[in-house]
């Protein structure tokens, strides 16, 4: 693969002890450090997180942190040989699957390997049978199979890669703070794609906000499919996941939810009878 000189030098600064704050800098510009949500109910703290999105978010790409974790990435894409050995490198898969919401997968290494090379064509390769459905999402989104390192070793996947990263380490960030404000964010960002059952019962972040909006147990991973499907399909009309306002609303109604439990297993003392009155307030 070639890589021009002038994108190389924009990639990497002169400096050696954040080589990727070059990108960073170029995609966000050097923000100010992230404001909180602290004291806020879960409401307040989604509508704050949206509002302080963009600056947030430059804030976070400019962390030295996440400036060395897309400078150890793109130093790995360039350099790999092989899909093989792109996939086996640490710091792609960190940063990979981090930005595709599957930070909770990046010590599977093996077995992001063969799925995120399957045949996708083939119906019984792993990434069409894993129930884990965002594996097939990320097998598609590359294709590795067919497209070889051709689909990630280029300035604009870099590029999209690592502002995914920043992104997805701020909506990370927000859980220290309000727990739950990350998959609130994801999900509002995703629900418009929904199309199906089945394909919130793969995802987990999906899963969580789903079941726990609608109250669902999480006990209810061990029952059948079919009676996993019915337990969503009953209370709640996929299609409605189009509706801008009616996900806005199902997503306050699982941050309190979430918020309720949270407080419950803590022990803390949140007025839990006021929680529930606020859910009951939300027409989903």
């Amino acid at each position: 693969m070639s890589i021009s000189l002038s994108y190389l030098t924009t990639l990497f600064s002169s400096s050696t002890s954040y080589a990727g704050s070059s990108l960073l800098d170029t995609l966000y510009g050097i923000g100010t450090q992230s404001s909180g949500a602290s004291g806020q109910d879960p409401v307040q703290a989604l509508q704050s997180a949206e509002q302080n999105r963009t600056q947030d978010i430059k804030a976070t790409a400019a962390q030295p942190d996440v400036q060395t974790a897309i400078a150890a990435f793109t130093k790995a894409v360039n350099s790999a040989k092989s899909v093989t050995q792109l996939l086996a490198n640490p710091a792609v898969m960190n940063v990979l699957l981090t930005a595709n919401g599957m930070s909770d997968q990046i010590g599977y290494t093996a077995l992001a390997t063969q799925a995120l090379t399957s045949n996708l064509s083939n119906s019984n390769s792993l990434a069409n049978t894993l129930t884990d459905t965002r594996w097939k999402t990320l097998a598609q989104t590359y294709n590795f199979h067919v497209n070889g390192l051709a689909s990630i070793q280029n300035p604009t996947a870099i590029a999209s890669i690592a502002k995914a990263y920043a992104t997805a380490t701020w909506q990370n960030n927000e859980d220290t703070v309000t727990p739950g404000l990350s998959n609130a964010l994801a999900f509002k960002a995703q629900a418009s794609t929904i199309t199906s059952v089945d394909q919130i019962l793969g995802n987990s972040m999906m899963r969580t906000v789903v079941t726990t909006a609608l109250g669902i147990p999480e006990q209810i991973a061990f029952q059948p499919m079919t009676a996993q499907e019915q337990a969503i399909s009953s209370q709640v009309d996929i299609k409605q996941f189009q509706s801008p306002k009616f996900v806005e609303s199902f997503v306050q109604r699982y941050l309190i939810a979430n918020s309720a439990n949270t407080s419950s297993s803590t022990g803390t003392g949140t007025d839990l009878t006021s929680l529930a009155v606020q859910a009951q307030g939300i027409l989903v």
